[in-house]
């Protein structure tokens, strides 16, 4: 990681992280505080590689030493997805009010679980945000609601058992990457 932050879940943890940081009335600071180091970590600055990146296209079609859009070894902007976050955050706290609590209830007896592995969840995970995309009312389109309501399942499982912090923003972060990760990329 001392290259930046790259492409494969970071953006998918960083937008996740900013989600969570930015709820009010959570439970969860100092699990969430916790999580920061495996987070955030600012790329350095590589005044060589800026200064000589014109911007022009390679005869191969890339530009010069820069990967796009969550390519592995590309860098990202971590200020981009963290203000991406807290905008969902704001849209996630109406979202919030539609959620029945027997659903967040039913998801937190999930994650209890030990006996369930981690693929075990996040199909169940996936099944719930499929579910509420079906009943749910939201005035977006269907990857922006299901990355929605996937971080506010998120946090409001954590908000009634903040224990269940790391295992939930786990399974999140690889439920958006595996689901999601295209669409998000694309939200710079």
């Amino acid at each position: 990681m001392d290259q930046g932050l790259r492409g494969d879940v970071q953006v998918e943890r960083i937008l996740v992280y900013s989600f969570l940081q930015n709820c009010h009335n959570c439970d969860f600071s100092e699990e969430l505080d916790s999580l920061r180091s495996q987070v955030m970590v600012s790329p350095p600055k590589n005044v060589l590689s800026d200064a000589f990146d014109d911007g022009e296209l390679q005869t191969d079609g890339n530009r010069s030493g820069r990967f796009q859009n969550g390519e592995p070894g590309s860098v990202v902007d971590e200020d981009i997805f963290q203000r991406i976050g807290a905008q969902l955050a704001v849209i996630g706290d109406q979202v919030a009010r539609e959620i029945h609590p027997r659903v967040v209830n039913d998801l937190v007896q999930q994650f209890v679980n030990e006996n369930l592995s981690k693929e075990e969840i996040m199909r169940r995970l996936s099944n719930t945000v499929e579910g509420l995309v079906r009943t749910v009312p939201l005035e977006m389109e269907r990857e922006k609601a299901m990355l929605v309501l996937a971080m506010v399942l998120a946090r409001t499982v954590a908000n009634k058992m903040p224990s269940l912090l790391h295992r939930v923003f786990n399974t999140t972060v690889n439920y958006i990457n595996n689901n999601l990760h295209n669409y998000v990329v694309n939200l710079e």
